[in-house]
């Protein structure tokens, strides 16, 4: 559908204020995120470009919610500030009717949806799957490279490290190892330098010039085992972890609507995951509802000069509402599937009633006929 000029004037200045509205709750956002991803790398010692892959890895988790909320704000502050400024006055005084003066907002939540499903359905179940799988991966490998000078470092239960020094290249210098995961055959390993290696296998300790000694607590009789290299393979330090359960976020659309069969006998594992597919395909579907919704408040009744402070109040509560409905339905799907169809429901039957009100609350005015002679006789 092409759009006049008025209007595409009216999607241009909607366009850039839902730009500057997703940037601005996307860095508010990755503060937050920020933080807590600060104190998992600072406390692992991993380097900063795992920080900054880590901080990017969050962003398509929460875009899908916030597009939407942030075509709201656009909604809102463009169309207020037109009527403040009798822009829409002056629109609605040349005949323009309230489906024509909707019609770019409509049409830009028709692209902040589609955006949405491209999130919802490809990009963030992968980026989410990769953001959980880097943060394991630095709590549990640079977390053991990180070994702080002149300190006991533990590893693991009953492993510790001590470094005297540690030089720009990396080498450890002076180091002592003792081993305690057997309490009757305790292990201290001495060096005169070691370094650090990580690979596709896991972080190694490898010490070189020293000796190994072990101690029988039973006989009480000490081995020593002399040495150039002797190489430890950190990974195993670490207790075995039990395979852990992937998050229904992290699965593909495609392995949610094949779901094995071992899940499928699970009722409540099966509900989750059925309940996380529809929520999917179902939120994107807010983007259209926000935006009918926030037009109804704007765009009904009469203009005012002064303000429209109580209708976008009206706005943003319903918006609230709406986005409180969706959250609580698909917490309900997850536990009975008979909610799934509300997920859909609720975002459309919200914009039949937005659109109704737009109809009947903002007709463009026909301008009064003349009087006619014969009634002007009469009048006189």
């Amino acid at each position: 559908m092409l759009m006049t000029r008025l209007q595409r004037y009216l999607f241009r200045n909607l366009l850039i204020t839902t730009l500057y509205s997703t940037a601005g709750l996307t860095l508010t956002i990755w503060l937050s995120q920020s933080l807590r991803l600060i104190e998992i790398v600072v406390s692992a010692g991993a380097p900063l470009r795992m920080f900054l892959w880590l901080l990017l890895l969050t962003v398509p988790t929460f875009l899908g919610i916030v597009l939407p909320l942030a075509l709201v704000g656009a909604v809102l502050f463009t169309y207020n500030k037109m009527a403040t400024d009798s822009e829409l006055v002056v629109m609605r005084a040349a005949g323009v009717g309230p489906f024509a003066l909707s019609q770019p907002a409509l049409v830009l939540a028709g692209m902040v949806m589609a955006v949405v499903y491209l999130l919802n359905v490809w990009i963030t179940p992968a980026a989410h799957r990769e953001l959980v799988r880097m943060e394991y991966a630095v709590r549990s490998d640079y977390s053991q490279l990180f070994i702080r000078e002149g300190v006991f470092n533990d590893i693991g239960e009953q492993f510790s490290v001590f470094v005297r020094e540690r030089d720009s290249d990396g080498n450890l210098h002076k180091v002592l190892i003792h081993d305690a995961r057997q309490p009757e055959k305790p292990v201290t390993i001495m060096g005169d330098r070691a370094v650090m290696l990580t690979g596709v296998e896991g972080a190694r300790f490898v010490v070189y010039d020293g000796n190994r000694q072990e101690l029988d607590r039973k006989t009480g009789r000490l081995s020593q085992l002399y040495f150039e290299r002797y190489a430890i393979d950190l990974k195993v330090l670490s207790p075995a972890a039990a395979e852990r359960w992937p998050d229904a976020r992290e699965r593909s659309t495609d392995e949610l609507m094949n779901l094995p069969p071992d899940i499928v006998q699970d009722d409540k594992m099966r509900s989750s995951l059925i309940a996380e597919l529809h929520h999917r395909f179902a939120s994107p579907l807010l983007a259209l509802a926000f935006t009918a919704v926030s037009l109804a408040a704007l765009l009904s009744g009469e203009f005012n000069r002064r303000g429209q402070s109580v209708r976008i109040t009206m706005a943003v509560l319903l918006v609230m509402g709406l986005q409180a409905g969706a959250l609580g339905l698909t917490s309900l799907s997850g536990k009975m599937t008979a909610f799934v169809p509300l997920m859909y429901m609720l975002p459309l039957v919200s914009v039949v009633p937005a659109l109704w009100v737009m109809s009947r609350g903002l007709r463009p005015r026909r301008p009064a006929a003349p009087p006619s002679a014969g009634d002007a006789a009469a009048a006189g």
